[in-house]
C-alpha cells in the first residue's frame, strides 16, 4: 500500500524477476482490472442464469466458464505484464499474424451464431472470435511501424501502418463488424497522432471513415437496420434497447436490489453486450459510477505514465492500447444508454465470452508491461543528468 500512495522504488540492478517486476507494476492499475473481473463474476451470477435454464444447463454453468476463462485471462495478463517491450512487439506481431489469418478464413469456415455476422469460428466445440484477439496485436505492429520510422533511414513505417490499418478495417466491415473496424481504426489515429502525424492527414482520414460510413449505409442492410433504429425516435419496448433503457430507468440511483432484477429475463446479450443494464437496474448508477471509475483510472494512470516513456515503441503501443481499452468501453455503455448505435461490442473483463477475457487479459497485460517503471525511461531525468 505504501509503494501505491508514494510511487514505486527505482529498479535495482540484479534483482530476481518478481520483486522487480512488483516493484515497477501499476498496482493501482492492476487493482483496477481485478476489481473489473470480480465485478463480472458479480453480475454474471444474475445475468447468465436465465440463459443458462434457457439452455437446460446448471444454473450457474456460464458463470463457471466465465470464472475459468477470467482465470486463464488473469493468469496471461501476468506473464506477459513481465516481459520487456521488445518481447511485447514479438508476440503482438505474431498474434497479429495468427489472427489476421484466422479472419481471412471467416469466409469459408466462420459461423453468424443467429446474429447477421460471420464474427466466429468453432475449434474443438470452443467458439472464439478472431477479431478479439487481433486488436492488440494490431497495436503492436502498428507502433512497431511507426516507431521504426522514426529511426534514420529507417522505413516507411507510417505508410505501412495506414495499410495494415485499411486492410483490417476492410476486412472487418465485410463480415460486416463495424463495430470493431471502427475501434481499430480509431486505435489507429490515436497512435498516429502520438507518433506526431500532421492534424491534417489526420482529418483526411477521419473524411474517409465518415465517406466509408455513408457508403455502408446504403450498401449493408444490417448497417442501415442499426442505424435507422437508433435515430428513430421512438424505442421499441420489445427490443434489446427497449429492455434495456426500461432496466436503466428503474434502478434509479441505489437498484432495486440484487437479485431482483427482471431485464436478465428479456434480453438475449444481457450476460454480454447489455450487462452493464443489469448493473443499472441492480444496483444503482452508483455501481455504474464505479465501473466507469475504474475504466478511467487505468486509461489516465497509463497515459500518464506513459509521459515518461522515450522509447518511441512503448509510447505510442500503450497509447493506443489504452485509448482502445477505454473506447471499447465507452461505446459498449454508450450502446446501452443509447448515446451510440447498437455494436455488439463486449464490455472488457466484465461481459460474458471467453474470446473477450482472455483477449481483454493479453491487452490489459501488454499494457501493464509497458507502463512499468524503467531504468532511465523517463525523458526528464535524462535531460537533467545532462545540464
Amino acid at each position: 500500500m505504501t509503494e501505491m500512495v508514494f510511487g514505486t522504488a527505482p529498479v535495482r540492478a540484479g534483482d530476481p524477476i518478481l520483486p522487480r517486476w512488483w516493484r515497477t507494476l501499476d498496482k493501482w492499475s492492476l487493482a483496477c482490472v481485478l476489481g473489473l473481473f470480480a465485478i463480472g463474476i458479480l453480475l454474471g451470477l444474475a445475468a447468465s442464469v436465465p440463459l443458462a435454464e434457457k439452455n437446460n444447463l446448471p444454473r450457474f454453468y456460464y458463470v463457471q466458464r466465465q470464472g475459468l476463462f477470467g482465470g486463464m485471462a488473469l493468469v496471461i495478463m501476468l506473464v506477459i505484464s513481465m516481459m520487456p517491450p521488445r518481447q511485447i512487439r514479438r508476440i503482438g506481431v505474431m498474434g497479429f499474424a495468427a489472427a489476421f489469418v484466422l479472419i481471412l478464413l471467416l469466409p469459408l469456415i466462420g459461423e453468424d451464431h443467429g446474429k447477421g455476422a460471420t464474427r466466429w469460428l468453432s475449434i474443438a466445440g470452443i467458439s472464439m472470435q478472431p477479431s478479439e484477439f487481433l486488436k492488440p496485436g494490431f497495436v503492436a505492429i502498428c507502433a512497431w511501424f511507426m516507431a521504426a520510422a522514426q529511426m534514420v533511414g529507417g522505413p516507411p513505417g507510417r505508410l505501412y501502418s495506414f495499410i495494415t490499418a485499411m486492410a483490417v478495417v476492410v476486412l472487418l466491415a465485410l463480415q460486416p463488424d463495424f463495430g470493431q473496424a471502427s475501434l481499430v481504426l480509431f486505435s489507429w489515429l490515436v497512435m498516429y497522432f502520438v507518433a506526431g502525424a500532421p492534424m491534417v492527414l489526420l482529418l483526411s482520414v477521419m473524411g474517409i471513415a465518415a465517406a466509408g460510413g455513408f457508403f455502408a449505409y446504403g450498401a449493408s442492410e444490417h448497417f442501415a437496420r442499426r442505424i435507422n433504429g437508433f435515430l428513430s425516435p421512438e424505442i421499441d419496448p420489445r427490443t434489446q434497447i427497449g429492455y434495456a433503457t426500461k432496466a436503466i430507468q428503474d434502478g434509479g440511483f441505489f437498484g432495486v436490489g440484487v437479485g431482483e432484477g427482471s431485464v436478465k429475463w428479456s434480453l438475449p446479450d444481457a450476460h454480454t453486450d447489455f450487462i452493464i443494464a443489469v448493473a443499472a437496474e441492480e444496483y444503482g448508477t452508483i455501481m455504474v459510477l464505479a465501473v466507469i471509475a475504474l475504466y478511467c483510472t487505468i486509461v489516465v494512470r497509463s497515459l500518464l505514465r506513459l509521459l515518461r516513456e522515450r522509447d518511441a515503441f512503448t509510447r505510442i503501443a500503450g497509447a493506443g492500447l489504452a485509448c482502445a481499452f477505454g473506447v471499447q468501453a465507452l461505446i459498449n455503455m454508450g450502446v446501452a444508454v443509447r448515446l451510440l448505435p447498437a455494436k455488439g461490442m463486449t464490455l472488457p473483463f466484465v461481459s460474458y465470452g471467453g474470446s473477450s477475457v482472455i483477449a481483454s487479459g493479453i491487452a490489459a497485460g501488454m499494457l501493464l508491461a509497458l507502463t512499468r517503471t524503467r531504468p532511465q525511461g523517463e525523458l526528464g531525468e535524462i535531460l537533467r543528468r545532462g545540464r
